[in-house]
């Protein structure tokens, strides 16, 4: 079963990175006045936070021919308990889950983004792969680094190592709900390289376009798009992707779904304390015999994501999905959950949670179920337990500018 990793960029989340300093000579003649409260940088313009944590604004400072530099950081641990594990996955394990810096140059004709260090991309239903092995076997130390070229107000162009345009959860845990991602997630793709182009369209239309490698191939035959509409507290998103071309390539980074197409509807409404997020996936990997697939299989499914914000820091994202994939495991198809071709799954987690300032601790606690699978295919050490319970625990440190500092 593939492990997909995240999905970082649908729409440019945030505004523009310009700091606004604040200051003013007194004569003496005139008595002083109250101190203007100091401007606060606005949080990563290219960052995503599709969940409830809050990230600090960066701090800002002047690296000289390289410009004005944004930087943030994060540091977590991650523990995780779980019954009938797959065989190779202990039933209990703590590591190191996330060690990443944030820089980004957010002014001038010439932009940049990157990110760097050492990352997991837990999923329901997969073995967990610590850091060491996910930073070799998928994205590198660098999993996303690119170029932004403005062109006026609403045109923006970025070439380099980009998130997905597809989906509604991101690739790395801080970034969504629950630590976790779905197995609805687990289809897409997360990390690709290529060109893509923003472009906003009125007041409440914003939409990408990207021609990229889709599953991380370093073949360039994949065209992506997204289209966002957003007025008050709602948002409506499509997103699709899909190869122009075929490709046999493949690795841990670039599965079979490397040759398929795939579309998105999200809604979220966010109001006060609550987010409220449902969405609709269908993916479809057609017959072709030269990259493996003897009959087209598709996947069909959805989730809905709610998160409450209580008072004093604690929230509780709940997400509950479903995904079902066409086929059997004697016609041919691809087995594309990973419980056997033609199977289906169910997943339910709630994630309590509680940050303050840049400090944040945070549990899941999810269940799994599988039908119509394979024997073999599914949980405990013979593979025939369909279901499967684990507690997750993350904690950890988001680095950036204090909100007070003068």
């Amino acid at each position: 079963m593939y492990m997909k990793p995240y999905r970082l960029l649908q729409s440019m989340a945030g505004a523009a990175m310009a700091i606004a300093l604040m200051s003013g000579a007194q004569t003496p003649a005139t008595p002083p006045a109250t101190a203007p409260a100091p401007a606060v940088p606005a949080p990563l313009s290219t960052f995503v936070l599709t969940g409830p944590l809050q990230w600090l604004p960066p701090a800002v400072f002047d690296a000289g021919p390289f410009g004005k530099l944004s930087v943030n950081g994060i540091l977590t641990g991650y523990a995780l308990g779980q019954n009938n594990s797959i065989p190779g996955d202990d039933t209990k394990q703590a590591t190191l889950s996330n060690g990443e810096i944030f820089i980004q140059k957010a002014e001038g004709k010439v932009q940049y983004y990157i990110q760097a260090g050492v990352y997991t991309m837990p999923t329901l239903g997969v073995a967990f792969v610590n850091a060491q092995d996910t930073v070799k076997n998928f994205y590198g130390p660098v999993p996303v680094a690119y170029l932004k070229l403005p062109v006026g107000k609403t045109t923006q162009f970025l070439i380099g190592s980009l998130p997905t345009l597809m989906g509604a959860e991101s690739t790395f845990t801080y970034q969504n709900f629950n630590i976790e991602r779905g197995i609805v997630w687990n289809q897409e793709n997360a990390i690709n390289r290529g060109l893509q182009v923003n472009q906003t369209l009125g007041k409440y239309l914003s939409a990408s376009v990207s021609w990229n490698d889709g599953y991380y191939s370093n073949r360039y035959s994949w065209l992506s798009g997204s289209a966002t509409l957003t007025k008050g507290p709602h948002s409506l998103v499509y997103d699709g992707m899909g190869n122009l071309g075929q490709t046999a390539y493949q690795t841990a980074a670039t599965p079979v779904q490397n040759n398929s197409y795939m579309h998105a509807v999200i809604y979220t409404y966010t109001k006060g304390p609550w987010i409220i997020s449902p969405y609709f996936q269908y993916s479809k990997l057609p017959t072709n015999a030269k990259v493996g697939v003897p009959t087209g299989t598709s996947a069909t499914g959805g989730a809905i994501n709610v998160s409450y914000a209580f008072k004093s820091g604690f929230s509780l994202p709940v997400r509950a999905e479903y995904l079902t994939s066409s086929g059997s495991a004697t016609d041919g198809s691809v087995n594309l959950l990973g419980f056997g071709a033609g199977s289906a799954g169910t997943t339910f987690t709630a994630t309590p949670t509680y940050q303050k300032g840049g400090m944040y601790v945070r549990s899941d606690l999810a269940w799994v179920r599988a039908t119509n699978y394979t024997p073999g295919s599914v949980f405990g050490k013979t593979g025939t337990d369909a279901n499967q319970f684990r507690a997750v625990l993350e904690f950890g440190f988001i680095f950036g500018k204090n909100i007070t500092e003068k």
